[in-house]
């Protein structure tokens, strides 16, 4: 029996990209996962712990020319299988991979973001991807990039620029809220300070080490810092004392418990974290890079920064030193969420786009 989208991604590690994908699977119809697995340190996102996915079992983040062949004959074998109508594929690996393997299917593709910017690549790395995107750009029907300037930068490089867009952000449920003196004490913070947290993956791209610089020189402000990932025990062992490092916790209870929220990413495409953030009433400080300028207004919901840390430690003070600043722009940053990022819209427009291919 046919599927009609088929969704391929290396691995469903915990963060915006697995649940972008997770929401897709449950609210559509006819729609199948198949997936390698997280590695490392890495933390599997919950949502396909139902075991609705079919495991790709030599496909993962790390590239092996040997184990990516693996994963493409696996790959190639589950199509023929299931039948997919449409191929839908999620980042680098999963859409070379996915988009070589031969078929009648269609083939949609989503950037999630963009690597440019990302110092953890060489400029041969990355010349040597953009050259394999552009070949794979005109293998694929249509290309998606959750953000419009994501999609811009790729264009501008000459990745798809004959080939179909469209622009789909994320749309995103508020979180339970959770009374803020019961979160913080859940989480071991301190109850009568103003908190400005971070929350992601501790990887080079998300640049947390700039969070740690920033902390250093503002030593009468207190941090936090959620997430996991390959740089976790590095940063945990070089965080000043005014930094509390929790790992991986329930999104829910860390935004009940943060004031303001920082990101210091070199990188993004639509950073579901701040979203998410916003939907809970915290305002933003960010780093302009990749589809933020399209989540945060600059001094209206928050404030965008370049990656200076002298503009990021000028932005936490005076956030610290006005909390009625921080109440002004966390009410503004809830309101235009709620209406910018409509679970509704995100369902409905790749509903829009799989229809076309299923007269």
């Amino acid at each position: 029996m046919s599927t009609e989208v088929l969704h391929v991604i290396a691995r469903m590690n915990v963060g915006g990209t697995a649940r972008y994908i997770g929401d897709l699977l449950e609210n559509i119809p006819g729609q199948k996962l198949a997936t390698g697995y997280v590695q490392g340190s890495e933390i599997e996102d919950p949502c396909i712990s139902n075991g609705q996915a079919i495991r790709i079992p030599h496909l993962g983040r790390k590239i092996s020319i040997l184990n990516d062949l693996r994963a493409w004959i696996e790959l190639r074998k589950i199509i023929k299988k299931v039948q997919p109508k449409i191929l839908h594929t999620h980042t680098f690996k999963a859409g070379l991979i996915g988009r070589l393997v031969p078929g009648k299917h269609i083939r949609v593709h989503t950037f999630h973001g963009h690597l440019f910017a990302d110092q953890s690549f060489s400029p041969f790395q990355k010349f040597v991807i953009t050259i394999v995107e552009r070949a794979l750009a005109k293998r694929t029907t249509v290309l998606i990039s959750v953000g419009k300037k994501v999609g811009e930068d790729l264009r501008a490089t000459g990745i798809g620029i004959k080939q179909s867009w469209i622009s789909i952000p994320p749309g995103i449920d508020p979180l339970p809220e959770v009374e803020k003196v019961q979160a913080r004490a859940s989480l071991g913070l301190t109850q009568n300070r103003i908190l400005f947290g971070w929350m992601a993956r501790m990887a080079a791209v998300k640049n947390p080490y700039l969070f740690l610089e920033i902390a250093r020189s503002l030593e009468n402000i207190e941090f936090v810092m959620a997430g996991g990932g390959e740089l976790l025990d590095d940063v945990r062992a070089k965080a000043p004392r005014n930094v509390n490092v929790i790992g991986w916790v329930d999104a829910s209870t860390f935004w009940s418990a943060i004031d303001v929220a920082l990101s210091t990413s070199n990188n993004e495409g639509m950073p579901i974290a701040l979203i998410e953030a916003q939907l809970a009433g915290v305002p933003v400080i960010a780093t302009d890079v990749g589809s933020t300028r399209e989540v945060i207004e600059d001094q209206i919901t928050g404030i965008m920064t370049n990656r200076d840390l002298s503009e990021l430690i000028k932005a936490v003070t005076t956030m610290n030193r006005d909390p009625n600043l921080i109440k002004q722009f966390g009410n503004a940053g809830k309101r235009s969420a709620e209406i910018r990022f409509s679970h509704e819209k995100f369902i409905k427009a790749h509903l829009e786009l799989y229809k076309k291919f299923m007269r």
